[in-house]
């Protein structure tokens, strides 16, 4: 089952130049739990439609392609995004912060983040067009996918920690990833201690 979020906010109260310069890499979060409307808007600013016509999203994409798809852990789940109805589902019910962790070699600030974005790709949507090159297409979309959050999180008086360093098998298994979609970056978010 699937569940709407609410309609994200289109105007901030902070200027992009200011969650610019406030932007760090942040590992050290105290207990928090999200709210809908925080979580609306982190997914929104991470892959959201912001063209209803044409389904662009928030974020470039080579050929308008749209490899990406997004996941998020949290206390209560495992859950994928939907863009086009702005929705989630959950996958797996629990807390798997702490498996996460494992997957990421060990780096507990995870298990303290309120939530984690995991970006993922299917390279296939993209190769298919522009051969190898894609590739490099489908990376530089995830780069614009996760400044997106980090600078969503700042204007949400949250912070943030880009994370490349894991084990795609494992953050694939725990996911329950399709076969033809791959872990490529995570987003670990949360409030400041």
């Amino acid at each position: 089952m699937r569940y709407k979020l609410p309609v994200p906010n289109y105007k901030g109260k902070i200027s992009v130049e200011e969650v610019i310069s406030k932007r760090r890499s942040i590992r050290k979060f105290r207990d928090f739990q999200p709210t809908d409307i925080q979580i609306s808007q982190l997914l929104w600013s991470a892959y959201g439609v912001t063209d209803d016509k044409n389904m662009f999203k928030t974020v470039p994409s080579a050929g308008a392609t749209y490899p990406l798809e997004i996941y998020y852990l949290d206390k209560t789940g495992i859950y994928h995004y939907f863009p086009e109805e702005h929705s989630v589902k959950r996958i797996t019910e629990g807390d798997f912060r702490r498996e996460l962790v494992n997957c990421a070699l060990g780096q507990k600030f995870i298990a303290e983040a309120a939530i984690s974005i995991v970006i993922c790709a299917v390279y296939e949507r993209t190769v298919m067009y522009y051969g190898s090159r894609g590739y490099r297409y489908v990376y530089m979309e995830a780069g614009h996918c996760a400044q997106n959050i980090c600078l969503q999180a700042i204007s949400l008086g949250l912070d943030s920690v880009c994370i490349g360093a894991f084990v795609d098998k494992d953050v694939k298994h725990l996911l329950k990833l399709p076969e033809d979609t791959e872990p490529i970056y995570i987003v670990s978010i949360g409030a400041r201690t």
